[in-house]
């Protein structure tokens, strides 16, 4: 069965890092594109970021300089580090995967309703 699972989330003032982890299981990370996606209260679900299996990264521009994302096919985990947070970066803080595809090389990011497999989710606040 295939199952991702987040940690990492909190309550951060401005300016402060988290890290989170997305935790895999049921399949290995090798043949699959792994993303970070945020939904604000009252908002769109919206990419934050993505890695694809030969460590191809993309970036939301708005945090761009800011976070950074990477993968651990050995742990079967993808993190995502995030410094210097903002108040507008508060949301719910998803990981999904999607098998690759060679259409990928020439559309990137995956669409997000490609993703096959989602996880529940964690928290992510910044507030003073």
């Amino acid at each position: 069965q295939l199952q991702l699972v987040e940690s990492g989330g909190g309550s951060v003032q401005p300016g402060g890092s988290l890290r989170l982890s997305c935790a895999v299981s049921g399949f290995t990370l090798d043949y699959y594109v792994i993303g970070w996606f945020r939904q604000a209260p009252g908002k769109e679900r919206e990419g934050v970021s993505c890695i694809s299996a030969d460590g191809s990264t993309y970036r939301a521009a708005s945090v761009v300089g800011r976070f950074t994302i990477s993968r651990d096919n050995a742990k079967n985990t993808v993190d995502l580090q995030m410094n210097m947070l903002k108040p507008e970066d508060t949301a719910v803080y998803y990981c999904a995967a999607v098998q690759g595809r060679n259409s990928y090389r020439n559309i990137w990011p995956p669409p997000m309703n490609d993703y096959d497999y989602w996880g529940q989710g964690t928290q992510v606040t910044v507030s003073s």
